[in-house]
């Protein structure tokens, strides 16, 4: 399972990646098993935080624990990307700020916006609901990311995104959607497998905006996305699990 290694290493602090030249288009595939394991790793986290802590420290903490345990590589490409599509008015300019190691105005305001949102949704989750929606939403939006990296060409030449060319296929895609759609249903029921269309169609439209403007994907708007579909499926998670059913009967605080 060389792939799944690749996967596993290239996502998170775990050094397990396999040694020597190896394809990384296949790993795509175990992306969203990643996620899985992530929010694995956050429900446990928040199950044994909330025996002592109020909800507003414990979602602090998980958003935390999900950038170290990422490295913050996504996020990183989030906020790049927000400097690179407000901070230029040229696909060369755009694509000459998501290369600059500076952060700007446009990527402090969205990382600090993106920050308080997770944050937030996080401490709003339903007790009912809590552990299968912090398991699924690493799994589907990472999910979301491999779709976009399938719909949508490469912008550059060379690149940290160029490597998932060697290998790829859309099997990829269609075994990453069982993961997600099997996670789903699995764990918050039927109604859960809107989640993982959710994540295809968002980040769809999500990465859409960036392929226009820079005449493709970098590996900063493949971040870019993953966050903002991380943010998406916890809304929709709790609008569709919380509001719905009268879950929320007292403020999350």
């Amino acid at each position: 399972m060389r792939s799944l290694r690749l996967a596993i290493g290239f996502l998170t602090v775990l050094p397990i990646a396999p040694a020597g030249a190896v394809r990384m288009g296949p790993a795509r595939a175990y992306f969203p098993l990643v996620g899985l394991a992530l929010g694995g790793v956050l429900a446990g986290l928040d199950f044994v935080a909330r025996l002592a802590l109020p909800p507003i420290v414990v979602g602090a903490l998980l958003v935390a624990a999900l950038l170290v345990m990422t490295r913050a590589m996504h996020t990183d490409g989030f906020l790049d990307t927000c400097d690179g599509l407000f901070g230029g008015y040229s696909r060369t300019e755009r694509l000459k700020i998501l290369r600059d190691t500076r952060v700007g105005a446009f990527a402090v305001a969205g990382g600090v916006s993106l920050l308080l949102l997770k944050l937030t949704l996080m401490a709003s989750i339903a007790d009912e609901i809590r552990a299968g929606l912090l398991a699924v939403f690493p799994c589907a939006s990472r999910f979301g990311m491999v779709s976009t990296m399938a719909a949508f060409k490469y912008a550059r030449e060379h690149g940290l995104g160029t490597s998932f060319r060697d290998g790829r296929g859309w099997w990829q895609v269609v075994f990453g959607f069982a993961t997600a759609a099997a996670a789903a249903g699995l764990l918050l029921g039927f109604a859960g497998l809107i989640l993982p269309g959710a994540a295809l169609a968002g980040s769809r439209g999500l990465g859409g905006w960036p392929a226009r403007l820079l005449g493709g994907m970098t590996g900063d708007t493949y971040g870019a996305v993953n966050e903002a579909a991380e943010v998406v499926i916890l809304l929709l998670g709790i609008v569709l699990f919380g509001v719905s059913t009268g879950m929320y009967q007292t403020p999350f605080w």
